[in-house]
């Protein structure tokens, strides 16, 4: 079962990344001079949004703080920027701040995408300090898509760390489980990341087999999500279950079971079952077995 109609959020093309002006300094520098650029303004994870938490605030060059720049690309015309900040806002204007996974569902697409546009790119700034061959303080290029040490010219470029996550049914169920950490009723579908070495198909099997200890096979693409939290690219599949006795690891997941449509439909109404956001390509998989939307989010 693929995608089909069921729309994978943050995965819609919402701008131009304009890649080959990313080393034209001069049009970068013209670019930034232009009032009607647009600027987000990024400060661990957090920036600033409208008063009704629905819409990034832009800021025009002209309001932005002096930090890291980089160039996102082009949007209905528009230059857009994020400049990295190393400390978040004071007291003053906190409130009007928030995180991704705060206002995130609240978003239009074209906000979106250029905001996982840019916190990919700010987690990786933060964590790549230093030169990994020589450990040489790194510099930024490239308008901030590429690290470069001037000690021993090694290059850096921003990292994506695949993770499967998956739907596991037997025709007539699905398997959800349920990590400790997570308040009563949660579920999800299971996920997890893919070794050296390792298919994604690979990657669904052994992950549903250590975290549960059911035995899959049909692994089938659905579809993929960007993540950046901190770098992550979910890739979904569905895949039929071989056996259905569950055996949770106790660590990673702490219950599961299978649910039928009836019992997931009911369970979500009555709010004792709470399925993931819209946001989440989780979601997307439940509903795309479902057969359409179901009630309560987290």
């Amino acid at each position: 079962m693929a995608a089909g109609d069921h729309q994978i959020a943050l995965s819609v093309r919402a701008h131009d990344r304009v890649g080959r002006r990313r080393t034209d300094q001069a049009w970068l520098d013209e670019t930034w001079a232009d009032p009607e650029t647009r600027v987000l303004l990024l400060a661990g994870g957090r920036f600033p949004v409208s008063a009704d938490r629905t819409a990034v605030d832009w800021r025009s060059p002209d309001q932005a703080p002096a930090g890291q720049r980089v160039f996102l690309g082009e949007q209905h015309g528009v230059a857009r920027f994020a400049v990295l900040l190393d400390e978040p806002p004071g007291d003053a204007e906190a409130e009007r701040w928030a995180g991704f996974r705060a206002v995130g569902p609240n978003l239009s697409v074209d906000d979106a995408g250029l905001l996982v546009h840019a916190v990919a790119l700010a987690e990786w700034h933060l964590a790549h300090r230093h030169c990994p061959r020589c450990g040489g303080r790194l510099e930024t290029a490239a308008a901030g898509h590429v690290l470069t040490c001037p000690d021993c010219g090694k290059q850096q470029f921003p990292r994506t760390d695949p993770a499967v996550i998956m739907l596991v049914t037997d025709g007539e169920r699905a398997l959800l489980g349920r990590q400790p950490s997570w308040p009563e009723g949660r579920y999800s579908t299971l996920a997890g990341f893919v070794d050296p070495g390792e298919s994604l198909e690979q990657a669904v099997a052994r992950e549903v087999a250590e975290e549960v200890g059911v035995e899959v096979t049909d692994v089938t693409y659905f579809g993929n999500q960007p993540w950046p939290f901190p770098a992550s690219l979910m890739v979904g599949f569905m895949a039929r279950a071989v056996t259905t006795e569950i055996n949770v690891d106790g660590e990673e997941i702490e219950h599961a079971r299978w649910f039928s449509r009836e019992e997931m439909r009911a369970e979500a109404e009555a709010g004792t079952l709470v399925l993931p956001g819209g946001i989440s390509i989780s979601r997307s998989l439940i509903e795309a077995w479902y057969g359409g939307p179901l009630p309560g989010s987290w």
